[in-house]
């Protein structure tokens, strides 16, 4: 790595260390649910042992991000951005009529500082699994942690306003954070003022767009990088809608968004160079204990990306993609026929959206417009 060069960015999809994940830390929350075939969460651990073999317990905190601990050291990655896809709460109080609900406990909160995750998004559809003294639960751990959040808060104003990180060599990087009903956000979960919540965007319509444009507007500085961090779309599939795509180009060319930090499906999607700015539609899963789950195995869900974004004097990015893949609960450099298969999917999803990809060092991929 050029040492006179900023270190990149980090952002990865959805990171959830609840259910199986936590009963493997050293702080286990019950494991009672309220799923409709599973009511304990030891009997995803169960699942993944008996697909991988056995997962020694307790595990130390920074057990779940294996390799990527490595990688993010070695690229001096900063900030480190991520989806927290679980409320990190002791709440009893399960949101009625969901079919899943993810936890943490709050004492597992060294997992995520293991990584030295500098910021999370919370604006999606699990954050309020467990009620509102479960969001405020979670901020309070954040916040006693040092880990800056954005998308949820006690209030409206609150959800809507950006994380704020120091950039390196100057400037700061402004998280926004936003969910959307078609991942399955509940429209009670809106954050009001006077109720706590998340920021809920209602479409992808040009008027969505202006009112990002003036929220970004109000914050941003001249030497602000901006990323808005959004839970949309479906949890399978490849397909991106053409109103997905077009929102996506006006928060770039009239919100002035520097990095589009899309998540919700659980396994990458194809990424858009846009006007020199990565659009990334679906980062995929990051860490989950969805090992040992079936029927979806022709998506690949247990490969992970971590994605390294720096961008150049003109403001335009250099993107690049280490392949990871899950076992055991923890995640390890993928093999070669694993990114093989990631370097198919995206020259195939690329032709559509104007990128490449090749191969760019042993465990790295890099992004480019074709």
């Amino acid at each position: 790595m050029d040492t006179t060069s900023p270190p990149p960015l980090f952002l990865c999809g959805d990171v959830m260390t609840g259910r199986g994940i936590d009963q493997i830390l050293a702080h286990p929350s019950q494991p009672l649910l309220h799923e409709s075939y599973v009511h304990s969460a030891l009997d995803y651990v169960r699942l993944a042992e008996r697909k991988a073999g056995p997962i020694a317990r307790p595990v130390a905190p920074a057990y779940p991000w294996g390799d990527a601990l490595a990688e993010l050291e070695r690229r001096g990655a900063w900030p480190r951005i991520a989806n927290l896809e679980t409320a990190i709460t002791t709440s009893d109080d399960a949101w009625p009529g969901k079919a899943v609900h993810y936890r943490m406990h709050p004492g597992n909160v060294d997992c995520l500082q293991a990584a030295a995750i500098d910021c999370v998004a919370l604006a999606n559809n699990h954050v309020l699994d467990w009620g509102r003294a479960g969001l405020a639960d979670t901020l309070g751990a954040l916040d006693a942690a040092h880990i800056a959040h954005a998308g949820a808060g006690p209030d409206e104003d609150s959800a809507m306003r950006p994380a704020s990180l120091p950039r390196p060599g100057g400037g700061r990087v402004l998280v926004f954070a936003f969910a959307m009903h078609d991942c399955g956000t509940p429209a009670a979960w809106r954050a009001t003022a006077g109720h706590s919540g998340v920021n809920l965007l209602d479409d992808w319509s040009a008027a969505s767009c202006d009112r990002i444009a003036a929220r970004i507007g109000k914050d941003r500085r001249a030497d602000d990088l901006v990323v808005a961090s959004i839970h949309w779309g479906a949890n399978w599939g490849y397909q991106i809608d053409p109103a997905q795509r077009a929102f996506a180009h006006g928060l770039v060319e009239r919100a002035g968004v520097d990095i589009v930090h899309g998540h919700s499906s659980h396994h990458p999607l194809g990424i858009e160079l846009h006007a020199g700015k990565p659009i990334l539609y679906g980062c995929g899963d990051f860490i989950n204990d969805y090992e040992g789950i079936g029927g979806y195995d022709d998506y690949r869900p247990d490969l992970a990306l971590m994605v390294f974004v720096s961008f150049d004097a003109a403001g335009d990015a250099d993107l690049r993609l280490v392949p990871l893949r899950r076992s055991h609960f923890r995640l390890e450099y993928a093999g070669e026929v694993d990114i093989a298969w990631l370097l198919a999917m995206f020259a195939y999803e690329g032709r559509a959206l104007g990128t490449r990809v090749e191969r760019s060092g042993l465990h790295e991929l890099h992004m480019s417009a074709a």
